[in-house]
């Protein structure tokens, strides 16, 4: 089985780790708790568009693999469950 690249991510993921730096120096000048918070939220929620943007690509390109070569797919979806409930 061949993995699918996720290299289009990573301008998604260089994005989140600045604004990590980000939340890092407001902390260390004492910002507003709020402000840190709205932060922190906005890169939880880029972190999550990320995720949801690989999972995608998993079932389009790994699962669907699985169904066409007639492989273990209960296997796929233990995978999926086992990292969704993570």
């Amino acid at each position: 089985m061949t993995h699918p690249c996720h290299k289009d991510q990573l301008a998604s993921i260089n994005r989140i780790e600045g604004q990590i730096r980000g939340i890092s120096r407001m902390i260390d000048d004492g910002k507003y708790c709020i402000d840190i918070l709205d932060q922190l939220k906005a890169a939880k929620n880029s972190i999550q568009s990320v995720e949801a943007k690989i999972l995608k690509t998993h079932l389009k390109e790994c699962v669907k693999e699985t169904l066409a070569e007639k492989s273990d797919f209960d296997t796929k979806v233990e995978e999926i469950l086992k990292v969704l409930k993570r």
